[in-house]
C-alpha cells in the first residue's frame, strides 16, 4: 500500500479562509478518487498559514475493475429472419468492443433488450495522479482571489511551493507556473528554507523537526495548554473565545502562548472596549477574575520560540498599550457631549437617501414600541420606554463606536449610567440588540425587547418600501436576520405579537402601499416556516398551523408543536383523510343547505356525528379564542373516530334527495369546523 503527499505551499492565508477551504479539498479528492476507483484507507486534510496538506493513507497500485452495463436494441431486433444476429446487433456489440455473440438480453423498464457488459481493467494510479491532484489545486475556491504572475492563475495567496508524492516517487505537474517537487519548507523563522522529503511517509516527522504543527486540531492543544498554565499561575480566568482560538490556531505554524499586562488606568474604560480592542486587533485572550472582571493581564500566541521572551512581551504590550490609549481618549471626549446631544445630531446622519435621517427612524422606533406595548397590554412605564427610544442610537456618533463599532449599544449603556439615567433605559439601549447571533442570549428585561422588536419591524417596512427587499444572492439590509431575530425574541420572551396590527401600523407610519405589504406578509411567513422547521417540527403541522397562525408567530410556535405531538398518531391521520374527503364531497356540490335537520336522520352514525359537532364547535371556538391549542387536539382526537366511523357506515348520496341532501347539510358543517382549524387538504399535498 503507498502514501500520497500533495502539499501547496503559500504566502500566508487568512485564517477565515481555512474552514471553507479544508472542507472543500477533502470534499473534492474524495470525489475525484471516487470518479478514477482509487482505492485507499484513508485521508487527511490539514493546514498551516503557509500550506495546504493533502495525506492519502494505504492507497492501492491500481484502481479497481469496473463492469459497466450499457442497453442496446431491443431483444427482438436482435436477430434476422434466418436466426443470425441483425445488423443492429452486430453494430452495438462492435461499438462496445466486443462480439455479437457476447451480448445478453435483460429486462429493463418492462422490456427486453440487448445489453452490453464491458469490464475495465483497473489502471495504474501513479499515472492517474498528476490529472487528479491538479484538478484539485485549480479547483479551489476562496472569498477572494490574487494573482502574482499571469491573470491565469489564481489562489488565495501567491504559491511559492509544490510538493507532490506518491510514495518516494515525484507525482510530476506544474500548477502556477511552478513543477512539483520533493522540497518543503519549514517554519519561517525556526525551520530550514528546504526540507528534502525522501518518502511521503517523511513528512509529519520533518515538518515537526522543522517547527511546523500541520494538524490544526494539535495547534489548538498546545494554545489551550499554555493557556491553562497561565491561568494556575496567575489564579484567574482566561477567557477563551471559539472563533478567536480558531484565528490564532490558524495565524500560527507553532503557536506559544504568553502572558503580557497593562497598565491599571485602563481598567476604567468599559472592558467590553478593552476585550474588542484586545481580541479585533491584536488576537489577544482577555484575563477576568472568578466574577468576570477584567484584570490587566492579556495572553497573546506567538509564532516564535523567542531566545528571549520578555522580548516578544514587551513589543505585544507596547501596541497594546497605544490602543487603549486611544480608547481611554474616546471615552474622556465623549463625556464632553450628552447622549441628548448625541441624539439631536442624528437629524444629521442619513440612514437610507430615501427614508430620511437616523433621528427620523429613531421616532419612528418610537411610535412603533409604544404601540406594541399598548398592544401587549403590558404593565411597563411608557416614560422609560420613550426614554430608551430617544436615546437608543445616541452613541452611533460617539467617538468610541466610530472606532470600535462592534460596541454599539455597549456604549450607549455605559453612557446612559454614567450621566446618571435610570438603570432600565441603559441597560435597554445595550439589550435592543439581542440576541446578536442565532440562539444568543436574550434580553432580560421588557424595554430592551421592545426596542430591539420595533427597530427591526420598522427596518422590515422600510425596506420593503424602497424596494431593496432580499434576493436569492443578496441581502444587504439583512432582513433575513431582522425577521429571525423578531421571531426569537416574541419565542424566548413569550410575547404574543399580532403581526398583522404591527405591519399596519409601521405602514402607516411610512405609507408602504399594499402590493409591497403583501410581499413581505409573505417573507415573514415563508421565514417563520423555516425557523420551525429548524426546530424540528414536522411539515404537516406547520402547514395546518400557518392557515391560522402564521401572523401571530408565538401561537404558530405553540399550535404547530402540539400538532406535532399528534402528528404520527392513527386519530390524526384519520383525521386529516376524513377532512380531505369532506372537503372534495362540497366542493362539487353547487348548492348546500345550512341547516341540518335531525329528524331527517336515519342511522345512529350520522346522529351521533351531529352531536359530537355541535359539542366540538363550540369547544373548539373557545379553545381557539384562549389559544388552548392541547385542548383543540383533544377535540380532533374525539371527533375523529366518529367521522370515521361515519364514512364507513354512511352512504352520503343516499336515493332518497331528502336523506342525501340533509347529510351533504351536516358534511358541510364539518367542513366549516375544519376550516376553523386550517385546510386540511395542503397536508395531503405535503
Amino acid at each position: 500500500m503507498a502514501e500520497i503527499l500533495f502539499e501547496i505551499g503559500t504566502e500566508e492565508i487568512p485564517a477565515r479562509f481555512m474552514k471553507q477551504t479544508l472542507s472543500e479539498i477533502e470534499a473534492t479528492s474524495k470525489e475525484k478518487f471516487a470518479e478514477a476507483r482509487i482505492v485507499y484507507k484513508d485521508l487527511t486534510v490539514r493546514s498551516t498559514p503557509r500550506r495546504l496538506v493533502l495525506q492519502v493513507h494505504g492507497v492501492s497500485a491500481t484502481t479497481e475493475a469496473a463492469k459497466e452495463v450499457f442497453k442496446g436494441p431491443a431483444a427482438k431486433a436482435a436477430y434476422d429472419e434466418s436466426g443470425n444476429f441483425s445488423r443492429a446487433a452486430i453494430g452495438f456489440a462492435k461499438s462496445k468492443g466486443l462480439e455479437a455473440a457476447d451480448l445478453k438480453i435483460a429486462d429493463i423498464a418492462g422490456g427486453q433488450y440487448l445489453v452490453a457488459e464491458v469490464v475495465k481493467d483497473g489502471q495504474a494510479v501513479e499515472g492517474l495522479l498528476p490529472a487528479i491532484l491538479k484538478e484539485l489545486a485549480v479547483s479551489l475556491s476562496f472569498p477572494k482571489n490574487m494573482y502574482w504572475k499571469e491573470k491565469t492563475t489564481k489562489f488565495a495567496r501567491p504559491v511559492r511551493w509544490l510538493v507532490a508524492l506518491f510514495d518516494d516517487h515525484i507525482i510530476p505537474f506544474e500548477f502556477a507556473g511552478l513543477a512539483t517537487s520533493r522540497f518543503s519548507r519549514g517554519h519561517r523563522f525556526m525551520g530550514s528554507k528546504n526540507v528534502q522529503l525522501d518518502f511521503a511517509t517523511d513528512y509529519d516527522r520533518k515538518m515537526k523537526e522543522n517547527f511546523v504543527i500541520t494538524d490544526p486540531a494539535e495547534r489548538a492543544k498546545m494554545i489551550l495548554s499554555g493557556v491553562a498554565d497561565i491561568e494556575k499561575k496567575l489564579g484567574a480566568r482566561v477567557s477563551v473565545d471559539p472563533d478567536l482560538l480558531h484565528e490564532n490556531v490558524h495565524l500560527n505554524e507553532y503557536p506559544v502562548p504568553f502572558l503580557g499586562t497593562f497598565d491599571k488606568e485602563f481598567l476604567t474604560i468599559p472592558q467590553e472596549v478593552s476585550i474588542l480592542s484586545m481580541a479585533t486587533n491584536q488576537k489577544y485572550f482577555p484575563v477576568t477574575d472568578d466574577k468576570g472582571k477584567l484584570m490587566p493581564y492579556f495572553v497573546g500566541v506567538s509564532n516564535n520560540i523567542a531566545k528571549d521572551m520578555s522580548v516578544v512581551q514587551d513589543g505585544n504590550e507596547r501596541v497594546l498599550r497605544a490602543r487603549l490609549y486611544d480608547a481611554l481618549f474616546f471615552w474622556d471626549e465623549d463625556a464632553k457631549r450628552s447622549l441628548d446631544e448625541m441624539a439631536e445630531s442624528l437629524k444629521k446622519v442619513t440612514y437610507q437617501q430615501q427614508l430620511g435621517s437616523l433621528y427620523d427612524k429613531v421616532q419612528r422606533v418610537k411610535k412603533i414600541a409604544l404601540f406594541l406595548a399598548e398592544q401587549l397590554n403590558l404593565n411597563i412605564s411608557g416614560d422609560i420606554l420613550s426614554r430608551a427610544c430617544d436615546l437608543s442610537k445616541a452613541d452611533l456618533v460617539s467617538n468610541m463606536v466610530y472606532e470600535f463599532s462592534d460596541v454599539q449599544g455597549v456604549m450607549g449603556r455605559e453612557y446612559a449610567r454614567r450621566a446618571g439615567e435610570k438603570e432600565e433605559v441603559a441597560l435597554a439601549l445595550y439589550e435592543q440588540y439581542l440576541p446578536k447571533q442565532a440562539g444568543g442570549e436574550l434580553p432580560t428585561q421588557i424595554y430592551g425587547a421592545l426596542l430591539g422588536l420595533a427597530e427591526r419591524f420598522d427596518t422590515l417596512v422600510s425596506i420593503y418600501k424602497i424596494g431593496a427587499e432580499p434576493t436569492s444572492q443578496a441581502d444587504p439590509y439583512g432582513l433575513r436576520r431582522a425577521a429571525r431575530t423578531i421571531n426569537e425574541l416574541v419565542w424566548g420572551l413569550n410575547l404574543d405579537v399580532n403581526l398583522t396590527e404591527v405591519f399596519d401600523f409601521a405602514s402607516d407610519l411610512l405609507h408602504l402601499e399594499g402590493d409591497r405589504l403583501d410581499k413581505l406578509v409573505l417573507f415573514i411567513k415563508q421565514r417563520t416556516q423555516i425557523q420551525l422547521k429548524e426546530r424540528g417540527l414536522v411539515q404537516s403541522s406547520i402547514t395546518l398551523a400557518s392557515e391560522t397562525q402564521a401572523m401571530k408567530p408565538l401561537q404558530f410556535l405553540k399550535m404547530a408543536s402540539v400538532f406535532t405531538k399528534n402528528a404520527n398518531d392513527k386519530w390524526f391521520e384519520d383525521l386529516i383523510t376524513a377532512a380531505v374527503r369532506v372537503r372534495n364531497i362540497v366542493l362539487k356540490q353547487s348548492v348546500l343547505s345550512d341547516v341540518v335537520d335531525e329528524g331527517v336522520f336515519v342511522l345512529d352514525e350520522e346522529k351521533k356525528l351531529f352531536g359530537e359537532l355541535k359539542n366540538a364547535d363550540m369547544s373548539a371556538d373557545k379553545a381557539i379564542v384562549l389559544c388552548d391549542w392541547e385542548t383543540l387536539a383533544k377535540i380532533m382526537s374525539e371527533m375523529s373516530p366518529v367521522i370515521t366511523d361515519f364514512f364507513d357506515k354512511v352512504l352520503v348520496m343516499d336515493k332518497d334527495e331528502a336523506i342525501k341532501q340533509n347529510r351533504l347539510a351536516l358534511l358541510k358543517a364539518c367542513d366549516s369546523f375544519f376550516g376553523k382549524i386550517g385546510n386540511f387538504s395542503l397536508l395531503k399535498q405535503n
